[in-house]
């Protein structure tokens, strides 16, 4: 079976109440407009059908707090979780799990949606973003959330978010030419990822797991800045002392970027499959598709990413990994 971990849909009724609350949502909400798969299950189960032994993992495709404040964050949540909830009850061969949205800009309703979409809804996990509004992932008041992930042993999908208004230099406003996706985001997941293995995430937390969306971002690609780069952490720091933070680690800092699991939503990118591979290793990365996010109305992301892992120089136990054996060992099945 193919798992494909990290899927986005809009159940009809959130989608509703996400055009009522924030019926102008920019830049990706644009992109939400043109794509009818994401809210048609119709639509949806056609492409699926494609493909053989084939089932998705769905989440939602934006964060939450842009669709209002912390009140409407948390409605929307609810009728989120409920929805996917319903979906993977009534069609049990196409979705085999949902993931979780919570409300982040209000950390307290987060924990209690959070506990209740694991305990009562059975979410196989949460969904957060790189940035929460422009805070930091790794800001203290999110940390609780980390912690009961750790402790339900459920993983989190760590996806990026940036928008336009994240400006290429400062001297201008916006970012220019969608640099703010195509860069931008990579990045983002990026620097969440050095953020919680430089705020000892890992250490406090050792049976966290979290699956980072497109591969890890950057970081396989600067494996050599990452690892030996950052052997000189704070040489290059004057008003802050970085010193103390490798020493305090309790392994080397490279070993925890692959710690984290990433999934192959390269969208149909062979030689960025095969760094990422290379680096986190084929017991940390899982099958993904970003669907349906393709650049054509059709299952061009599921297709091409199946065709990459398929040419893969790997063994068929490695390859069963990728495609399913990671995807049940995360999500406990």
């Amino acid at each position: 079976m193919k798992i494909d971990m990290f899927n986005h849909i809009l159940p009809k009724r959130f989608f509703d109440k996400m055009t009522e609350v924030n019926p102008n949502l920019v830049d990706i909400g644009k992109r939400f407009r043109s794509i009818p798969v994401l809210v048609d299950l119709d639509a949806r189960f056609r492409v699926m059908d494609l493909f053989e032994d084939y089932t998705q993992v769905i989440s939602l495709p934006n964060p939450p707090e842009v669709l209002g404040g912390p009140t409407h964050c948390a409605e929307v949540c609810t009728i989120a979780n409920d929805c996917m909830a319903e979906l993977v009850d009534q069609y049990p061969d196409r979705f085999l799990a949902f993931v979780a949205a919570i409300p982040m800009n209000d950390p307290d309703r987060a924990m209690l949606e959070l506990e209740r979409a694991i305990t009562t809804l059975k979410a196989s996990g949460v969904q957060l973003h790189t940035n929460v509004l422009g805070r930091p992932i790794d800001s203290p008041e999110f940390k609780p959330v980390f912690a009961m992930m750790h402790d339900y042993d459920l993983p989190i999908w760590l996806h990026p978010t940036r928008t336009a208004d994240f400006a290429d230099y400062p001297s201008e406003d916006k970012s220019q030419y969608e640099i703010w996706w195509t860069f931008g985001w990579p990045y983002e997941t990026s620097v969440a990822m050095a953020r919680l293995v430089f705020g000892y995430y890992f250490d406090e937390f050792p049976n966290l797991k979290i699956i980072t969306h497109h591969m890890g971002g950057m970081i396989p690609y600067f494996e050599g800045r990452v690892g030996p780069g950052w052997e000189q952490l704070g040489s290059r720091t004057t008003h802050e002392d970085y010193s103390p933070i490798l020493k305090n680690l309790k392994h080397p800092h490279a070993e925890y970027f692959r710690m984290f699991y990433a999934d192959t939503a390269l969208f149909g990118s062979l030689a960025g499959t095969v760094c990422g591979l290379n680096y986190f290793g084929s017991d940390h990365v899982v099958f993904a598709s970003d669907s349906p996010f393709d650049p054509e109305k059709g299952p061009a992301y599921i297709r091409e990413t199946i065709r990459v892992i398929d040419s893969l120089p790997i063994s068929e136990a490695e390859r069963s990994k990728i495609y399913e054996g990671n995807a049940r060992r995360l999500l406990n099945i």
